[in-house]
Formats: C-alpha cells, sequence, structure tokens
C-alpha cells in the first residue's frame, strides 16, 4: 500500500511539472519547426551564431532574457538552433538565460526580493550565460556545432538547388519539428520529470525550506545541485524564494536557488546529453552550478545585514504589473498538452522496445 500511494505521488508531481511545462513545449515545437525550415548554417553565420564570436553570445543571451518561458520550453528551440547551425556556445547561453530571466521575473523580484537582491539577479542573469556561453565555444570538441547542417548547406549550393515553396518549407519544417524533435524530446521530458517527482516526493519541502536558511557555502551548493535537478519555474518560485527570505533565509540563496533551478532540470540534462553530447551537456550542469554557488555565496557577503522587503504597496504593484504579463494557460490545454507529451514518450519507448527485440 505504501509503494503505491508513494509511485502516486511521483507521478502526480510529475504531471504538475509537466502542466506547467508542456504548453510552452508544445508551442516550443511550434517555433522550432520554423527555426528549421526557414534558418540554415548561413543564416546562422550571418547572425554570429554560427561561430564563435562574442557577437553571437550576447545576441542570444539577450533574447534569452526577454523570452518568458521554462527549461524545459527552451529545450526544443535550442536544440533547433543547434540543429540548424548555431554553435554549442549560443546555444548554451540561449538555454541558460531564457528560463532563468525574463521581465515578469524581474518585476516579481524587484517587488518581492528588494532592489538589491533583484539587482545581484538581473546581472547574473545576463552575465552567467555569457561565461556559459564563451566557456563552451573554447572548450566544445567534435559537438562545437551541427556538422550535418554544414555539410547539407555546402551540398545545396553545389547543385544551386531551387528553394521550394514556403508552403513546402513551412510543411517540412512542421513535420521535422512534430515527428523527428518531439518524438526525441518529448522520452527524455517525460522520464526527466518523472525522476524530478521522484525527487521532490523523497526530498520533504520542509527540509529544502530549513536548508535553503543555512548561509554556509556547503549547505547553498547542497541546495545548488537539488535545485539544477528539480524543476523550478522563476516566475512561480520567486513568491516561495521572497518568503524564505522574509523569513530569515540569507539573501544568496535566492540568487543559487532561482539561476540553479531555473536555468536547468534532470529533463533538460538528459535532452542536451542525448540530443548535443555527454561533454556539453557535463560542461553545462557543472558551470551553472559552480557559478550559481559563487553568486549566491558573494551575495551573502556583499549583503551580510540584509533586511527583506515588506512595503505591502511596492508587493502588490509588482505582482499586478507580473500578472498583466503572465501568459496563463486553462487546465484543460494544460493537459491535453501534457496527454501529447505523455503519448509521443510511449509511442518512443515502442519504437525502441522492437529495436531491441530485433536485434
Amino acid at each position: 500500500m505504501f509503494i503505491v500511494e508513494f509511485l502516486k505521488d511521483v507521478v502526480v508531481s510529475a504531471v504538475s511539472m509537466l502542466n506547467s511545462a508542456s504548453p510552452w513545449m508544445i508551442f516550443s515545437f511550434f517555433i522550432a519547426g520554423i527555426v528549421h525550415a526557414f534558418v540554415n548554417a548561413e543564416g546562422m553565420r550571418k547572425a554570429a551564431l554560427g561561430t564563435t564570436s562574442i557577437k553571437g553570445l550576447l545576441l542570444t543571451t539577450l533574447s534569452g532574457m526577454c523570452i518568458p518561458i521554462c527549461s524545459c520550453g527552451t529545450i526544443p528551440l535550442g536544440i533547433s538552433m543547434y540543429y540548424s547551425g548555431a554553435y554549442l556556445g549560443p546555444t548554451l547561453a540561449f538555454m541558460t538565460s531564457t528560463p532563468m530571466i525574463n521581465p515578469i521575473a524581474i518585476i516579481l523580484a524587484y517587488g518581492l526580493l528588494g532592489k538589491e537582491i533583484a539587482t545581484v539577479y538581473v546581472i547574473t542573469g545576463f552575465v552567467a550565460p555569457m561565461i556559459i556561453g564563451n566557456i563552451a565555444n573554447k572548450f566544445g570538441g567534435d559537438e562545437l556545432y551541427y556538422k550535418p547542417a554544414y555539410e547539407n548547406q555546402r551540398k545545396k549550393l553545389q547543385l544551386k538547388e531551387i528553394k521550394p515553396s514556403f508552403k513546402k518549407r513551412f510543411q517540412g519544417g512542421m513535420r521535422w519539428s512534430f515527428q523527428e524533435l518531439a518524438f526525441s524530446i518529448s522520452k527524455y521530458t517525460v522520464s526527466g520529470m518523472l525522476v524530478a517527482g521522484l525527487l521532490f516526493t523523497v526530498i520533504p519541502q520542509e527540509w529544502i525550506q530549513r536548508y535553503l536558511g543555512e548561509p554556509g557555502l556547503v549547505s547553498l551548493l547542497g541546495i545548488t545541485v537539488v535545485a539544477a535537478l528539480m524543476y523550478v519555474c522563476a516566475v512561480g518560485h520567486i513568491p516561495f524564494i521572497a518568503a524564505l527570505v522574509a523569513s530569515g533565509a540569507a539573501p544568496g540563496v535566492a540568487i543559487t536557488f532561482l539561476m540553479a533551478g531555473c536555468a536547468t532540470n534532470i529533463a533538460e540534462l538528459i535532452s542536451i546529453d542525448r540530443m548535443i553530447g555527454r561533454r556539453a551537456m557535463l560542461m553545462y550542469s557543472v558551470l551553472v552550478i559552480a557559478i550559481s554557488e559563487v553568486a549566491g555565496y558573494v551575495t551573502n557577503m556583499l549583503f551580510p545585514d540584509f533586511k527583506p522587503v515588506l512595503d505591502y504597496d511596492a508587493v502588490n504593484h509588482s505582482i499586478s504589473n507580473a500578472n498583466d504579463l503572465i501568459v496563463a494557460f486553462p487546465e484543460w490545454l494544460q493537459y491535453g498538452c501534457t496527454a501529447v507529451l505523455v503519448i509521443y514518450a510511449c509511442i518512443s519507448l515502442v519504437k525502441w522496445g522492437r529495436k531491441m527485440l530485433c536485434k
């Protein structure tokens, strides 16, 4: 009986997290199809995304900071960019900045966490993706860029192929995204969310809240690792962090938890590992954990006598402004999109099983 209840709690947690991410993922599949259809390796080069230049990192970091999509929603977009010719650096910079920080999160941070923490949050949200992208560009090996994207581009130029019509390119992009990309990503996302649900169930919320209150380096490292594996939404978790800080938690935990938790989760790590490469995933995860640890510790050093913001007028004003920007998906749509991802994952699992049996 205990095992049944435990598994039920794990599934409920996973479904809850999937409901938050799935509408954005389906939307991201659509955008990813457009990117795949109309953006090629040459286009990436012209935009500096197909190079190791700082310009490309700056472009993807700033654009990512303006898009309010969670870490799971960035997976289709980031993978599509990479497969279309973007280098590893800009890809990882985009996949870091997009979920970590956005206009809605900034408004909530200034209202609920105070200008000191919010300012550090904004600076970290810009600097961290730039650092991660630059290191990825310098130390990326075979996965520095997706070679078939450039090989296909050269073949097209040599053959002087006539471009297909807009309709055919659009259909081809949607077919690639919803028939190839969606199957690949969904199985990693659903399995990752199940693991995240397991972590969420095994690790009590009370323990996380108590541990977040410790300002030491060791406690920050522990919560950083936990946050990096969990599914955390910047907008949804800022009120949670604000309540902890108001209850006495060190200010650095806000930076650490939001950065490590929002920038990555186990579903995203599995996707990067399987679809880009193990080294890219390790660089990404280690750098996110290391930078968030340092940022949290420095924040604690900068504000040893930090006093939480309790200006309710400012808080209510910030929440009101943020709510005006938030896209609230109806419950039926959330469950519908989650069902689509689960179906994709199940079909992919069946295909994998058949291949294993045929060997």
